[in-house]
This record gives structure tokens, sequence and C-alpha cells, in this order.
């Protein structure tokens, strides 16, 4: 049996761990992971390791998807075979290299090794060299370069001279390469790491006397090993990967405004927004864009009371009222998650943390009880979760977000004027969401509305399952956040004289306060007010020569360095610390995107330390509940959508002409569609596919004027080469 968990890795780095599965050969993980990609990546990776409580946890196995195939994969389960991992398989990063070749026999070869970017860092730290070499089938030489201290970016910049031959000699010089061995310099006895390799045929250099290129760096030739791919078992995945290219806004201002007005057309299922619906294959496709662009423009409100307010006069039994997976429906879903987070936050999460660690037994079922256990003792201890749980809920109303407040209203309202004979219809139309939608999938989940990092263990999954269905079945009966993490901070100079130095300390942020202390549960060593953040911004690399540094900015020009543990989590902490800071008075407009060092900045060369900053701090975040929304890009996935299902669109059309012409019997393949007002949705159709039409002609002329700048070999387009001498 195995002790194991799951890494997700953008090439070499990784972003997210599961938590640990024990004493299992069939691991199920059930843990959902969304990250906003801040960075260029190769491959998404996933490693499974085997936790070993004495010496380092072994790796059993990886699955590795390139950039351009996770398009193949892109919304399914997938079952992918475990790959072998070793060292000289795990490679990341780029070379750039310049080749000349002359005919004086004092300077025949020359390799000038300018630098590398990308490295991976092995143990927090990576000190690279490289080791040149020129192999043929009759002789090799190799030539090393210096070590490059605490850096993955190093510039090497030299120059190495080979003698390859000439004359009679030149047809073998065809099969010569160019191998460049990167290593990771370390102490270890165990010698040191390698880090990627390239390979360079000597032939093409016949045709130029001078060839300098980037390459990406690639595995080591270890021969042909032959390894069964089904040795190690599979992995299941669902992989969602969405790239967008979005526009200046005033190429979305047609779109967005037919958008936009969507609240305000009657009927309402003839405004882009409701066709919209009706055209994706699942209305979440549609949800997602629509609810992101009403919350940043602040229609969201008045856009789910008209659809709501529809949907509610086709319903004819109150009992089924906003019980199916209606565009309605799934907009307010998407509102709640949201606008709610910090609402789950308040009202559950104390609890579901307790219920997390104390693992008290709530079994009711006789068929499942472990020895031991004593049935009334489970429901006693079910009764007082649940009890617990209802009555925070019912209190909560002074927590609960403005926006979701407006929506139940407009909600009750609609079901209590649709269906004026049934008194109890205004409570179960707004509990069927706050409850059956909200809160019970919440605690059912609470990995999935970050009340929890990990999917529960079985026994705490089984104890939230009962007190969900319970919450599910009071609620359909019913009438009427602290982050925290370890990271690496400099000292900012607080006195006189000290070093400046790193160390790792545990962060903790409120609504109040940014501290840090040496441990968790420790007292904090320095508290930093909401009100004192004035920015919060990346720092550039090479102050420090250390990655996924940011900046917390304080008055008096005070600055607090922090690393954090990769990529996605410094972007994480910037986003949460503008969030929670954006509404202070004084915030910045301007800062140094590098650190004060050696008595000037490193990105403006100012030597006074007080110097104002040379570079605009990033846009602020909107007003409208915090949340970060860019309103271009939903716009641009809108489109692509409407593209996707241009054929549905353009039946569409049709179905309004035969209405139109025709108010007979509806024909089969157009009773799928809501058409109440065929004319009206017929103008809407036609705008839609105008728009449509001029986006994809734009992008087009992107594609065509981005392949024409595209020039290979550059810094931005590497090469790929991978040949076997």
């Amino acid at each position: 049996m195995r002790d194991c968990y799951c890494t997700v890795n953008l090439d070499q780095e990784e972003v997210f761990r599961t938590k640990i599965v024990e004493k299992s050969l069939c691991p199920f993980y059930g843990e959902d992971f969304y990250c906003e990609i801040p960075r260029t990546f190769r491959h998404l990776s996933f490693y499974i390791f085997d936790r070993d409580v004495f010496r380092r946890d072994s790796i059993i196995g990886k699955v590795a998807i390139q950039k351009e195939d996770l398009q193949k994969y892109h919304n399914r389960d997938t079952w992918f075979q475990l790959q072998h991992v070793d060292a000289d398989s795990e490679v990341q990063g780029k070379v750039h290299l310049e080749l000349r070749l002359s005919e004086v026999i004092t300077d025949t070869g020359v390799v000038c090794h300018k630098l590398c970017q990308g490295l991976p860092i092995v143990n927090g730290q990576c000190d690279p060299y490289a080791t040149v070499t020129l192999a043929g089938p009759s002789r090799s030489e190799a030539k090393k370069t210096k070590v490059k201290k605490k850096t993955n970016n190093p510039h090497f910049d030299e120059v190495f001279y080979f003698e390859v031959g000439i004359s009679k000699e030149w047809v073998i010089i065809i099969w010569f390469y160019y191998r460049v061995d990167l290593w990771n310099a370390s102490n270890l006895k165990f010698g040191d790491e390698f880090l990627g390799e390239l390979r360079l045929p000597l032939k093409f250099l016949r045709q130029s006397s001078s060839y300098e290129a980037w390459y990406f760096l690639q595995p080591r030739d270890n021969g042909n090993k032959s390894l069964k791919p089904d040795d190690l078992g599979s992995l299941r995945l669902n992989v969602v990967y969405t790239e967008d290219h979005v526009f200046s806004s005033d190429y979305y201002s047609p779109l967005r405004d037919l958008l936009l007005k969507s609240a305000d057309v009657e009927p309402v299922s003839a405004s882009a927004a409701h066709i919209l619906g009706e055209v994706c294959r699942e209305k979440q496709e549609a949800a997602i864009p629509l609810v992101r662009l009403f919350l940043h423009y602040g229609r969201i409100v008045p856009f789910i009371s008209a659809i709501a307010n529809a949907e509610v006069k086709r319903t004819q039994d109150p009992n089924t009222i906003f019980r199916g997976n209606s565009l309605t429906s799934k907009c307010i879903d998407e509102t709640m998650k949201l606008a709610g987070m910090h609402y789950l936050q308040v009202t559950l999460k104390p609890i579901i943390d307790e219920i997390c660690q104390v693992h008290k037994p709530c079994e009711i079922d006789p068929v499942k009880l472990k020895d031991g256990e004593n049935l009334e003792n489970n429901r006693e201890n079910l009764r007082q979760y649940v009890d617990r749980i209802f009555t925070v809920i019912t209190k909560s109303g002074v927590s609960c977000p403005t926006v979701m407040c407006d929506i139940f209203f407009s909600l009750r309202e609609s079901a209590a004027k649709r269906f004026q004979g049934d008194l109890d219809v205004r409570y179960t139309a707004v509990s069927s969401f706050i409850f059956l939608r909200f809160f019970a999938p919440a605690i059912l989940s609470p990995n999935l509305f970050q009340l929890t990092p990990h999917h529960p263990d079985p026994q705490t999954s089984r104890t939230l399952t009962l007190i969900s269905k319970t919450i599910q079945t009071l609620g359909s009966l019913s009438k009427s956040k602290s982050v925290s993490m370890f990271m690496i901070k400099r000292a900012q100079g607080r006195k006189r004289f000290g070093m400046k130095n790193f160390k790792k300390r545990w962060f903790r942020l409120t609504n109040h306060e940014f501290t840090y202390q040496k441990s968790k549960g420790d007292h904090p060593l320095c508290s930093i007010p909401i009100e004192n953040i004035l920015a919060v911004e990346r720092l550039e690399e090479e102050s420090f020569k250390m990655k996924n540094m940011f900046q917390v900015i304080q008055p008096e020009r005070r600055v607090l360095y922090i690393q954090a543990n990769n990529c996605v989590e410094a972007k994480d902490w910037i986003d949460i610390l503008t969030k929670v800071s954006q509404c202070n008075k004084k915030r910045l407009t301007v800062y140094h995107p590098s650190a004060y060092l050696n008595g000037h900045w490193l990105c403006c060369k100012a030597t006074a330390d007080n110097t104002p900053g040379c570079t605009p701090c990033t846009g602020g975040l909107p007003a409208n509940i915090q949340l970060d929304i860019d309103g271009d890009r939903e716009t641009e996935r809108i489109y692509s959508l409407f593209n996707l299902y241009m054929p549905k669109l353009e039946k569409m059309q049709e179905a309004c002409g035969s209405k139109s012409v025709y108010d007979g019997p509806e024909e089969e393949e157009y009773s799928t569609f809501i058409i109440d007002d065929p004319k009206e949705t017929y103008k809407t159709l036609k705008l839609i596919i105008e728009g449509v039409g001029t986006l994809e002609q734009e992008h087009a002329q992107y594609k065509r004027d981005k392949f024409k700048k595209t020039k290979y070999g550059s810094q931005k387009n590497p090469l790929v080469l991978s040949l076997a001498l």
C-alpha cells in the first residue's frame, strides 16, 4: 500500500498539491484547482508521489501535457498513462548560442555561449554552469563555463574555440554536434544535477559564416530505454484550458453594448444575452462570462430580474419554480459563487473547520456504524452540527452581500405576483437558491468554495454529506475570511543597524492587518495596518536574483520584500492584498519595480531613496464587490461562444422566419428555442451575427500579422532540436 499525493506543475514549478491519500493503490483525490497562468509554459505536468516519513518522498510517475495539446483534452475526463521520471528527462528553459565557422586554422570553430533563461530552481537554488562538447566519430573535446551563483537566468557570455578540421575532413563535419549540457553546481556528495542539453549539427554552418539563435533545452539522450507504459498505472484528469486574445476595448463596443442592454429588451427572450443561453450546449457556458460582464458594469441585478421574471411567467407549478438548470438558475449560481465567497467564509468556515478537525462520528445508518459507535450518540452529534449551522445561516442576513439581497428580493416579488394563491412561494423561491444551491453545496464540497484547502477525508465527507442533506430538507421547508501561509521575507530595516537578510516567516492577512511571525500561532513580529498599505506590486527578479517576489509599500517609503512559493501564489497574494487595500486614500500611483541597493534604485538609477517611483502602479480593481474582472476579456469569451455556435444562431434565424410566416405547429428542429417575439429576436440575431463577423475578421488579420512577424530562433520563439548522434 502507498500514501500518495499529486502535484500540479507548470513545467517544473509546483503550483498546487493535493492532500495525501493513505494506504491505497487506487487513490481518489476529487480536488479542483483553478488559476490564472501568469507566465509562458511548455508543459502542464502532474506528478504522483509516495510519501516517505524517513526519507525524501519518491516519485511514482508523471503525466506531462504539451501546451499545444491541451485543447485535445479540454473539459472531458481522460485517463493518462503514468510515465517514468528520471533526472535526465526533467528539463526546462532556453539557451542562446552564437556559432561561427572560419577556414583560418588559428580561428577555426567558435562557439559563443551567451545566456540561458527559465532554468528550474532545484532545492531552493540554482547555481548553473555549462559544458560545451565537440563530439564526433573519432574524437571529442569538452570545455566548461564558470558557475553563475543563485540565478536561473545565467548570463555566461563566454567564447570557446574548437578545431574541426578542413579540406579532406569537411564531409565528416556534417555529423559533428555541439552538445551543451547544463548542470546545477551543488556541494552534495551525490554530484551536480542535470538541467538540460542541446545538440547542434555543424552542417548548416556551411551556408553561413555566423549563426545565432535561441533554443529550448532538451532531455539528455540516454539511449533507447524500453519501459512499459503500463508499469506505473494511470491518472484520470479533467483539464479545462482557455486562452483568449483580447483586443482593446473599442473593438468590442458594438457587441458589448448589445449585451448590456439585454435587461431593457422586451421581451427579454429577444435579447443578446438570452440568445447566448439558447444556443450554448450548456447553460453554464453562457452564464459564467455573462455574469462577470454584468457584474463588472453594475447591470447584474436588472438582468437577472428580467430573465427570472420571464421564467416565472412560464412556470405552471409553484413547486417547480427555479428547480431546473435554466439560464436564470445558472446565472444566480454564478453570482452567488462570485459575490458570496466572503459571506460563506464568515458564516460557515468556523464550523466546517471544527468538523474537519474534531472528527465526531455522525453516521446514522445502522448498516454503516463502526465498532464501538452508538447510534443515539451519533444522531445527537449530527443534530448539534445541523442546529448550529442552520442557526448561523438564519442569523446571517446582515452579512449577505447587497447584490444577493437585491436579486432575492426580485425573485420573491416575481414569485408572489405570479402565484398569488400560494402564500409560501415567496419563501420557497428564495430558499431554493440560498439553501439548495448555495449553502448545501458549500457544506458538501467545502474545498470547491475555498472553505478547506483539500477534499475532506472519507469520514468527514460522510458527516458533511449528512449535514448538507439535512440543510437541504430544512431549506425546502423554510418560510421566511482569513488568509495565511509561510513565505520568505527580507528585513525592512526598522533598526538603524542590522543585517537585511531573508527569513522564512508565517504571514497572516485579516480585514484589518497584515502580519508575520516566526511560526503559526506565535506573537506577530510585525503588524501592518491595511490602511498603511499604499501599493502591492511585483518585484523584478534582478533585484535579489530570486523568483516570485513582490513588494508591500508602506508610508515613509518603507518596503517589505516577500518571496512566495511559486508564481501562482505570488499572483494570489498580490491580488488579495490589492483588494483589501483598494480603498486606501493615500494609495500610490507610481512605484519602483526594482529594489534600492548599493546607493541607487536598480530600475531608474536614481540615487535618493525617497525618489518617487518610475513606473505607474498597475490598474486598480473595479469597485463592484471587489472583483478582479476584465470586461473586454469576458466580451471576447462571449464572442468566442457565439462564433462556436454560429450554426445554431443561423438555425434560430430560420426559426424566427418560420414563426413569422407560419403560425401553425412548430417544426421539431426549431422547438428547442424560446422565441416569444420572432421579429425582435430576428433583429437581435442579425446584429449578433454582424458583430461576430467583424470580430472574426479582426482575429484573422491579427493571426496573419502575427505569423508574418514570427521569427523562429528568437527569444520569444526558440527552436526545438532533438537529434541523435
